[in-house]
């Protein structure tokens, strides 16, 4: 079994766990713009999820003759640790119910804020739990400075929605004096009247395509995405988004309490579970409920959304490669984390949750978002980014090396 022993080592994880985290939900995001269920894109996403936490269990997990206490994959599943299975299995839950609520918060609240409010929550409650479940290996008088920056990013990342809203709502009103005096989402123009979009994955794209940030392409935005959102309730979005924040708060220090036993549940001369291990049981029973509640989503579909079937979702290719990208890369996020944490700290370890530095590139580059905003808006956002930088730099600081 390969373990991470060094503050490296342990950083360089976090790093490549920041880049895959913050870029899966961009792949979601993307899909669910071009019009694909959601329902269809978290059942592709899970498959692959699951895969990652295999391959890393019967990579990393097997490296190496097994030790009485550091045992191997295979020598520890038949080992009585079902109390540490147990925590493992309670944080898949949790992620996955947060995972399956963001892909819904996106559409309502957009990528970049949704990641803020959900990444604040978790360094906020799940840093201080993983900070007193590590017995303070981290450095308090830089830890908690750091979380005080996220903090502040948060409240920049609300600031920055509430100009980027007004500017939107200042686009459409003057879009046409329909518009004017008639409530957001109400009689929408033509697809004539916006030219419907083809998307480049499916064909060619016109060239009197809407540029990103007006008020013709948040139309067509609308029309062509597979969650409707005009007309309906911010406080929707904002309470999914919550909701799925305090879900993430709570799967870190499950697993941590999976791998290091801080409440002494095992028997005595049980070895803890290893990282690897925790990880498979963590992502299976993720993929146990994330099939149970798909598959009922795809024949009771929530806010909104149309019907579909297991037939369907069979059928439906296009952007599969895509939600199977996305899978892959939540699951190694999500496993480097856990191996960085292993050796520096679950509290450190949560400074992935810096990503919407990597989805607010991502939503600019890939979707517009805050194209043609006002100054206001670009003044806010660049200080929201800027705050992320320096919260992730400060929580790493504070790796300490556990014993």
């Amino acid at each position: 079994m390969y373990l991470v022993e060094s503050k490296g080592g342990a950083i360089l994880c976090m790093l490549v766990s920041l880049l895959f985290l913050g870029t899966w939900p961009a792949v979601m995001t993307l899909l669910e713009r071009r019009g694909r269920l959601p329902q269809h894109t978290y059942l592709d996403y899970t498959f692959t999820n699951l895969l990652a936490a295999v391959i890393i269990a019967f990579t990393f997990g097997e490296i190496g003759p097994s030790k009485p206490n550091e045992p191997n994959f295979l020598s520890q599943l038949s080992q009585d640790n079902w109390p540490s299975v147990l925590f493992a299995m309670a944080g898949g839950v949790v992620l996955s119910v947060g995972n399956l609520s963001t892909q819904y918060a996106w559409a309502f609240v957009g990528l970049s804020v949704v990641e803020v409010i959900t990444s604040s929550l978790t360094v906020v409650i799940g840093t201080t739990l993983n900070y007193f479940l590590d017995d303070k290996i981290n450095r308090a008088e830089i830890l908690f400075p750091g979380v005080g920056c996220f903090l502040i990013a948060v409240c920049l990342g609300s600031a920055v929605h509430s100009s980027n809203t007004a500017d939107n709502k200042t686009k459409l009103d003057s879009f046409s004096s329909h518009y004017k005096d008639a409530p957001l989402g109400h009689s929408l123009p033509t697809v004539k009247e916006t030219r419907d979009l083809k998307d480049s994955e499916n064909g060619t794209i016109p060239a009197n395509k809407a540029k990103a940030g007006t008020a013709a392409f948040l139309i067509e935005l609308e029309e062509r995405r597979s969650i409707k959102v005009f007309g309906k309730s911010t406080f929707v979005g904002l309470a999914i988004t919550f909701f799925a924040g305090v879900c993430f708060s709570l799967f870190s220090p499950a697993f941590n309490l999976a791998t290091n036993d801080q409440w002494h549940t095992l028997k005595k001369g049980v070895p803890h579970l290893t990282v690897y291990t925790a990880f498979f049981y963590f992502s299976a029973s993720c993929f146990v409920l994330a099939i149970i509640l798909n598959l009922t989503f795809l024949y009771h579909p929530v806010l909104n959304l149309p019907k579909s079937s297991l037939k369907a979702y069979l059928r439906d290719w296009d952007g599969r490669a895509w939600a199977l990208l996305a899978g892959l890369l939540c699951g190694f996020g999500n496993g480097l984390q856990f191996m960085g944490g292993q050796a520096a700290g679950y509290a450190a370890a949560d400074a992935v949750q810096a990503l919407p530095l990597v989805s607010t590139f991502w939503g600019v580059v890939l979707f517009g978002e805050y194209r043609k905003s006002s100054r206001r808006t670009y003044a806010l956002l660049c200080s929201m980014l800027l705050m992320f930088i320096v919260a992730v730099g400060v929580l790493m600081a504070s790796s300490g090396h556990r014993k």
